[in-house]
């Protein structure tokens, strides 16, 4: 008999499959951890012929995947705890990609001593930009803006305000590019969208899932 984690991880595979089958996309979802509990959730992971178009735009498909899983797998466990799918560990690749990023823009900032708007990300996207430069003294990080226009800005210590940045325009690169990326702030305006920042947050706790 299934008990525990484990039921429970079974039941989440359940529903990713009837997930996909519904979707009629040729991929295979497996358990790659049952969990434990909230810090260590359950991860399903998708493989097969079709499972790239899980993922969609910067994981856009997968995040919209992962949430109606968890709604539909705490409609059938009353004590269903989040879980967490992937495909193919896209997740740990999309980590490496936005901490990169992240690092090599922290440099741009301090090197330049002005302020770095990223291009708008996600709020998983943006954690992790957080998160990899929580350490560096050097610089801080900020997210500006609303709704889907939301994105970091990094600063140096002593540069212009995220505030500066974000409404003048500067330089702004995507966790999508590998280069080094260019100068596009002035060229396309700084504030793209039209959206107007209204908070500024010395932290990562506005950026959640």
């Amino acid at each position: 008999m299934i008990t525990g984690s484990t039921a429970g991880a079974s039941v989440a595979l359940g529903v990713v499959t009837d997930l996909l089958e519904a979707m009629h996309v040729d991929a295979t979802p497996t358990i790659r951890s049952s969990g434990t509990d909230t810090d260590n959730p359950t991860v399903i992971d998708i493989q097969g012929e079709d499972a790239g178009l899980i993922i969609g735009r910067r994981g856009e498909t997968l995040r919209a995947f992962q949430y109606v899983t968890n709604i539909i797998l705490g409609r059938r466990e009353d004590d269903a705890g989040p879980i967490i799918v992937d495909v193919e560990q896209y997740r740990d690749r999309r980590k490496q990609q936005v901490t990169v990023l992240a690092e090599r823009m922290a440099e741009r900032a301090v090197s330049s001593g002005r302020a770095v708007p990223l291009d708008t990300m996600s709020a998983s996207d943006r954690r992790l930009v957080h998160v990899a430069l929580a350490d560096d003294k050097r610089i801080t990080t900020q997210s500006t803006g609303e709704g889907i226009q939301r994105r970091v800005v990094i600063t140096p210590a002593g540069g212009r305000s995220a505030r500066e940045a974000d409404t003048e325009g500067g330089e702004r690169s995507s966790p999508r590019r590998s280069g080094t990326g260019g100068n596009r702030g002035n060229a396309r305006g700084g504030n793209r969208g039209g959206a107007t920042p209204t908070e500024y947050r010395p932290n990562y706790s506005d950026d959640r899932e």
